[in-house]
This record gives structure tokens, C-alpha cells and sequence, in this order.
């Protein structure tokens, strides 16, 4: 009977030293986990342009890279016609602007890439992730219609050294999910597609389609996580096509109000907090800021791009005017902060985006930042994972007050004279210069028609 007791005992010690070493060793895994503590990310390289970007990226020293979309430049621009056979711009254009390039053109270009001496300097050091945008998807603008995207998700796959038995090679799209740091101090960044599924522009329908939003769905239910940075490759707070158009528009999640609301929604009921948003495609930089979505301030840091970028697009002295236009579009959600380096607060140069984690203050403190070439912050912010906490409101008086915050009024309420200032101020500007024409053209008939009256007096 003893000794019946004994083994049992022993069994028992057995059991309680297994679960005890499988706690020490999930424990010492765990903390094996390198902290993060910096993290880069960026858009817009076209392979064929200077790079020189990657050195101050480089000297930021990140252990983690993100790229945001436009890893390349794979479709083909045409050049701008306006009369002709082929004419690609004006109401009687007859050919498009951009067409698709070959899958061996494709190929070519994202070899260029990835020999770069920058990025391969980078790709020795630095854990690189990435999503795609349009150009690299393979044509301007493209959405679920294109039919070019299986063979790109490969070549795209390729680019980031995707392992051959990963799940993004077998699934329609290439979004996917990290997690990264040891246990209480973990970073989930989860990558969005907003290429595959999504509908025409304007449409309102889907941008990330039914199985990428159940994905979704479940990676921001999973377990928690210190930071979930969220990457898509179009802009998701700020809408300025809302204050821009008919000018011009740029792609963003406002043009798909419910998708946006949707996405607003997952975030709030998941409960998760530390949630930001990361994104490129419209060549600048800025940071933009929602506060009434899910019951603490949604950032989201736009970087755009690394070689692309709207002040390139024009000659060094007329960018004080792209700089005025910058400060004059309205908007409502920019972060608008002392320490930028121009008066709006967005930043047309190249850039890359910054983040820094402090662990070690209490609470854990985080700088996020948009850079020049050098590596000189031109805008940023600085925030604690606190801040990033869903607040607790207790009463309707509470909840109005939140509603009227600086960062909740969206673009598109704004009175119609504030939303539309650019264009009133732009077709004014034309009407002034058009009649200032037609009053040089007549001055000069006048003064030509008395001249030869004078020299026929004569």
C-alpha cells in the first residue's frame, strides 16, 4: 500500500517538473525574442531614379523595414498627347495613360531594385516586410479588374524573399500579418491588399473583399498585442479629394465611406488598443489623426514617397507655389505641430516614415516621425501607448463633448466654401488671367487699329 502511495507521489512530482520545465521553456522563448524598439517604412521607388534615400535609412539603423506599395514602378506611362492618333490626355483621349508591362519587364525592373547598393545594404541588417500598391500590382489605379495581378503577386513575393510554402503564395492577395518582441512588449503589424478585391473607384463597394475582411476580422480578435500597426497602401484617415476635386483626386479609403466605417467599427468592438495606421501612394508625407472612432486617437502616418514626390514634379523655383497650395487645401484631420518644417505641415520631398519605442519609460512613450533624404524629421508626433487606450465615457455630456473635438469633423462636412476653397480660388484665378487677356488683346487692336488710321491720315 506504501509503496502504491509512493509511485503515485512520484508520478505526480513527474507531471508538475514536466509543466514546470514547459513553462521555464516557453518563458526563455519567449524572451529570446529581440525587443523592436525601431521600426521604417516607405513607398514610391522608382527603380530607375536615384536612391539615395536608403542611406539616412540605413543610419536610422531600423529592425524592421515596411514596404507600403510602389516598390517599383512596373506599369508604363505614356507619354502626354493631346492631338493625334494616340491622344492619352483631354475629354477626346483614345488610348490610355498607363498600360500593363511584361511579366520579363516586370521581372527586369524588380531586379534593379533589389540590387540597389542602398536597399541591399539595408536587406543585410534589417528584417524586410511588405504589401503592394498599383504600380508594382501592375497598372495605375488598378483594381480587381486587373488582369495581370496573379503573376505580379509571385514577382511581388519573390522581391520580399517570401518562402516558397508561405500561405501568401496559395491565397488571392498578399496581405498578411507579423508579430514581433517578446511577450508584453509585442508589435503585431498586420498588412493590408487594397488592390486584389477592390471595386472601381467611386463605386463605394469593397476594398478588401469578404475572405481578406474575415482575416481581418480575426488577426485584430486575436491576442493582444503592446502595438498593431496597420499598413495599407492608400491613405485611410485623410480624404482630401473631398477638398481637392474637380482639380484632381488622390486614392484613399474616403472614397469607400463604408469600407472606412467598416474598418472603424472591427477596430472599436475588437477592444484592441495601441492601433495606428501606416500608408503611402500620394507622394508626400503628412500625418493625419481621427479622434472619434474608436474611443482614443487614430494616427495614421503617411510616407511618400522614396524617390517620388510631388515637389519633383516641378521646377525648384515654383515649388513655394505647391507649398502654398499644400497649406491652402482644407483639411481637418493633418496633424498641424510647431516643429514642422513648413507652415502645412506635409512634406514633398522625398521621405521615409520613423518610429521610435521607448519601452523602458513609463508609460511606454513613441515618437513617429516623417524624414528628409538626411534623416531630419520634417513633421511628427509624439504619443504614449496611454494615450492609445480606449477611454472609458460615462455620459452623453462626455460623449459631445468627444464628438467635437478637433479631429472629428470629417472632409466632406465641411461647408461647401471652405471644402471647395482651392477651386473657387483656382477657376477665379483663371477668369482673372483670361480677362486680363482679352483686356491686352483689345488694348493692343485699339492701339494697332489708330496707329494705322494715323499712318493713312499721314
Amino acid at each position: 500500500m506504501g509503496s502504491s502511495v509512493a509511485v503515485v507521489a512520484l508520478r505526480r512530482l513527474a507531471v508538475v517538473g514536466l509543466l514546470i520545465t514547459s513553462l521555464v521553456i516557453f518563458a526563455c522563448s519567449a524572451s529570446d525574442e529581440p525587443l523592436v524598439t525601431r521600426i521604417a517604412f516607405g513607398s514610391c521607388a522608382n527603380q530607375s531614379a536615384p536612391q539615395l534615400i536608403w542611406n539616412a535609412i540605413t543610419d536610422f539603423d531600423p529592425q524592421i523595414f515596411i514596404w507600403l506599395g510602389d516598390n517599383i514602378y512596373g506599369d508604363i506611362r505614356q507619354p502626354f498627347k493631346l492631338f493625334g492618333k494616340e491622344r492619352t490626355i483631354g475629354p477626346w483621349k483614345n488610348v490610355p495613360r498607363f498600360i500593363p508591362a511584361s511579366e520579363q519587364e516586370m521581372q527586369s525592373r524588380y531586379k534593379r531594385a533589389k540590387n540597389n547598393p542602398g536597399y541591399s545594404r539595408l536587406r543585410q541588417s534589417t528584417k524586410v516586410i511588405g504589401t503592394w500598391d498599383d504600380h508594382d500590382y501592375g497598372l495605375n489605379d488598378a483594381g480587381k479588374e486587373f488582369g495581370g495581378k496573379i503573376t505580379n503577386q509571385r514577382l511581388l513575393l519573390d522581391f520580399l524573399d517570401e518562402p516558397q510554402d508561405s500561405p501568401r503564395r496559395k491565397q488571392a492577395g498578399v496581405y498578411s500579418s507579423y508579430t514581433f518582441g517578446p511577450v508584453g512588449r509585442q508589435i503585431k503589424v498586420i498588412l493590408l491588399d487594397t488592390r486584389y478585391h477592390r471595386d472601381p473607384l467611386f463605386s463605394d463597394g469593397s476594398i478588401l473583399g469578404s475572405l481578406q475582411w474575415m482575416w481581418l476580422e480575426k488577426e485584430l480578435n486575436g491576442p493582444p498585442s503592446a502595438i498593431t500597426i496597420i499598413g495599407s497602401s492608400i491613405q485611410v484617415i485623410s480624404n482630401l479629394s473631398a477638398t481637392t476635386g474637380p482639380l484632381f483626386s488622390l486614392e484613399c479609403w474616403g472614397h469607400f465611406p463604408k469600407e472606412r466605417d467598416r474598418l472603424f467599427r472591427l477596430i472599436r468592438d475588437s477592444k484592441r488598443d495601441g492601433v495606428f495606421f501606416i500608408s503611402g501612394d500620394v507622394h508626400f508625407g503628412e500625418i493625419t489623426r481621427y479622434d472619434c472612432a474608436t474611443g482614443y486617437p487614430l494616427y495614421d502616418i503617411t510616407s511618400s514617397g522614396l524617390t517620388q514626390a510631388v515637389e519633383k514634379a516641378v521646377p525648384p523655383p515654383l515649388h513655394f507655389i505647391v507649398r502654398f497650395v499644400a497649406w491652402l487645401t482644407p483639411t481637418t484631420m493633418r496633424v498641424m505641430g510647431r516643429n514642422c518644417r513648413y507652415k502645412s505641415c506635409t512634406y514633398g520631398e522625398p521621405n521615409f516614415g520613423a518610429i521610435e519605442i521607448d519601452w523602458d519609460s513609463t508609460p511606454v512613450a513613441m515618437k513617429i516621425e516623417v524624414r528628409d533624404v538626411n534623416g531630419f524629421p520634417v513633421t511628427g508626433v509624439k504619443t504614449s501607448l496611454l494615450e492609445l487606450q480606449t477611454q472609458r465615457i460615462d455620459s452623453v455630456a462626455a460623449i459631445r463633448a468627444e464628438e467635437s473635438q478637433k479631429y472629428c469633423t470629417l472632409e466632406m462636412n465641411l461647408p461647401w466654401i471652405v471644402r471647395y476653397r482651392l477651386a473657387i480660388l483656382f477657376f477665379c484665378t483663371l477668369a482673372i488671367l483670361l480677362l486680363g487677356l482679352i483686356g491686352l488683346t483689345y488694348a493692343a487692336i485699339s492701339v494697332s487699329r489708330r496707329c494705322l488710321h494715323k499712318y493713312k491720315f499721314d
